[in-house]
């Protein structure tokens, strides 16, 4: 290895243990969803709105990022929230991300953005119970807290195959992300759930950006794609999905970034890869 590649693979490596692949030292262990597999009893799962926000976990005292960094929320924000453990997303509305993001990142909370904030309350992380009575008991703590600003994410049950499809079609055109679906048995368990699934209708997955490709025709001297690497090794090339600002000012190398795609390739690569944001340093 030359000395360009073993500065390129440090460069790399802290890149990628500082977020979102390596959890920092205070990072809380939390349930993760696994893909939605197209089989199942879905009479067994209650649905929901997969929000495109930023995921938060309040310890009773601080409220964190999936991360373990601090998110430095108003006092009022935080204040009418109970001393026991809750688990949310903090959302401002579809197609809000980047917004919500610079308001979320700033350690010196604006009063002001914050009011445009919401909490998102969707499980206890130190429920025993199954899910559906965690559902009802988060139900009762956000009527105990009466802030318009907290509320839980609304639970469904699903009839059919075709039902949940449509769903998903309706989220989609509304600008959403996708749909989650709880096993109403499931007990919280600290990792990856086979009985927490997420459903998109996409792929999506991380990347740092390492060098940039100048663009031709009407993007001559602007941006024509960026060449990303995954945490296993496997690079490639990104030219869809930006828009003209964002050309003219790229994410830097360096950045990790989030992209969508459909798919792999007989190689492994990403089929249709594009560019849908930086991902939060959070």
């Amino acid at each position: 290895m030359n000395r360009h590649s073993l500065a390129l693979a440090v460069s790399l490596s802290l890149t990628f243990s500082h977020y979102p692949f390596t959890a920092t030292a205070q990072a809380p262990t939390l349930m993760l969803a696994s893909d939605y597999p197209q089989s199942l009893d879905l009479s067994q799962y209650l649905v929901s709105e997969k929000l495109d926000g930023i995921r938060a976990y309040w310890d009773g005292s601080t409220l964190w990022s999936r991360s373990g960094e601090r998110i430095h929320a108003p006092s009022w924000f935080t204040a009418p929230l109970p001393a026991i453990e809750l688990e949310g997303e903090l959302w401002m509305g579809r197609g809000r991300f980047q917004t919500l993001m610079s308001i979320v990142r700033d350690q010196q909370p604006d009063e002001k953005q914050w009011r445009q904030v919401g909490l998102y309350l969707f499980d206890l992380p130190m429920g025993t119970e199954p899910f559906q009575l965690r559902y009802q008991r988060l139900q009762a703590i956000a009527r105990g807290i009466d802030r318009s600003f907290i509320e839980v994410v609304e639970q469904r049950p699903i009839s059919s195959p075709d039902a949940l499809q449509q769903q998903l079609q309706l989220v989609t055109e509304l600008g959403g992300e996708g749909l989650m679906l709880h096993h109403k048995d499931n007990l919280y368990l600290p990792g990856r759930s086979s009985q927490l699934l997420k459903y998109k209708s996409y792929q999506d997955a991380e990347a740092v950006v390492v060098a940039h490709q100048e663009g031709k025709g009407k993007y001559q001297g602007m941006l024509g794609a960026v060449e990303v690497e995954t945490q296993d090794g496997r690079r490639f090339r990104i030219g869809s999905g930006f828009s003209d600002a964002e050309r003219q000012n790229p994410p830097a190398i360096g950045t990790v970034i989030t992209y969508r795609y459909n798919g792999t390739t007989d190689a492994g690569l990403p089929r249709f890869a594009r560019y849908l944001r930086p991902h939060p340093m959070l």
